[in-house]
């Protein structure tokens, strides 16, 4: 079995009672020897690599009569699927998250310590200041979604501010992402999008990005709630291919390790379970029927033990994703050897455009049935 290394052992051991597996060696697909170059490669022929060309093609009928505005699947390094416009920019909403997430491997895997650094060491006081019980927040508990750092009166239906002790409830509250952006260019001395573009656009070779459209939202200033910003992020559909394939690949791009080995599995380790999600909103919509997705280290990890064998291994078994509202999606499927990138594009401009996950889920599910 693969375990994660020594220093990022520290960093889960808080947690070792929900974080109750560790993939076996023989589950993860080989490295790639095909990596995209400037272009990805197209397979002209999908029954090629085990696929069914006529049953993607009812795939691809299907999406015209969806709100998906693109879509690529990779298989292999090479494109087996390919939808819409997948060279558009726009923006990728919450999925944003995974993307910072994979940016902190760099500054915090020679030194998981830094993990356990503070709300209050890192500097990440806000307009209200924080609770005694608050400041015991570490940057773990913020990558977690486990701060309990509320905002006062932000969500009635919600944990009151000051009675849940960081680390031990996750809540998918904004604060804790933002913050982290925060934290994140403290720690780098530089920002985010300076990163992104060196640590992974320039790296992997991303085709559409521009550090140009990249931009920051004040959200909460008005309300004089918080000064920690979103850290908006601009991609296009064949670009965020690109950082799925990393991590499918363990960090590794054409043999060079673009991202600390095992940074990768330490952010997709099951943390939170499905049935442990709040708002209850996203535990009625996870912990039952066909999108059991609970939480890792800003990515959602599918919620099934893996085990130490294949026999009782699903489609899904080992699988995460990143989420943005209405639609984006950025999903490994590491059984299958698959990274789909899917678009709901424009959201700012048309809100009122979905792809709700059980639709999303049919389409992975439709995937999936075209394999021979």
């Amino acid at each position: 079995m693969r375990f994660l290394p020594a220093l990022l052992m520290v960093g889960l051991a808080a947690f070792a009672q929900t974080a109750t597996f560790t993939r076996p060696s023989e589950y993860w697909a080989p490295p790639g020897s095909t990596f995209p170059g400037k272009e990805w490669e197209q397979i002209v022929k999908p029954e090629s690599v085990g696929f069914s060309a006529p049953k993607l093609d009812l795939l691809r009928a299907w999406l015209k009569t969806q709100n998906t505005t693109s879509m690529m699947v990779v298989t292999g390094g090479r494109v087996l699927f390919s939808f819409g416009d997948t060279a558009e920019v726009s923006k990728i909403a919450s999925m944003r998250k995974s993307v910072l997430g994979m940016l902190f491997g760099k500054y915090v895997a020679p030194d998981s310590r830094v993990l356990h650094a503070t709300v209050k060491d890192l500097g990440l006081d806000d307009m209200e200041p924080f609770l005694p019980i608050e400041e015991r927040a570490t940057l773990q508990d913020l990558l977690m979604a486990r701060s309990g750092i509320y905002w006062k009166d932000a969500d009635r239906d919600g944990p009151r501010k000051g009675t849940i002790a960081p680390g031990t409830h996750f809540s998918y509250n904004n604060w804790d992402y933002n913050a982290a952006g925060t934290a994140f260019e403290k720690m780098a001395g530089r920002s985010i999008y300076d990163a992104l573009e060196t640590d992974l656009a320039r790296p992997i070779g991303m085709q559409d990005f521009d550090k140009a459209k990249q931009r920051k939202i004040q959200v909460m200033p008005e309300q004089k709630l918080s000064v920690h910003p979103e850290y908006a992020m601009y991609l296009s559909t064949r670009d965020l291919a690109r950082l799925g394939y990393l991590m499918a690949r363990q960090g590794m791009w054409n043999g060079v390790q673009v991202m600390p080995k095992n940074w990768a599995e330490f952010q997709t380790t099951l943390v939170t379970p499905a049935s442990e999600l709040w708002p209850v909103e996203l535990r009625r919509q996870f912990a039952r029927g066909p999108s059991r997705w609970g939480y890792g280290v800003m990515w959602w990890v599918w919620d099934e033990p893996i085990g130490n064998t294949s026999a009782n291994w699903g489609h899904f078994t080992g699988s995460y994703t990143a989420m943005g509202t209405d639609g984006q999606y950025l999903t490994v499927i590491p059984g299958a050897d698959l990274v789909v990138s899917h678009k709901n594009s424009n959201i700012d401009q048309q809100p009122n455009r979905n792809v709700p996950m059980f639709e999303y889920m049919t389409i992975l599910q439709m995937l999936l049935a075209a394999k021979l």
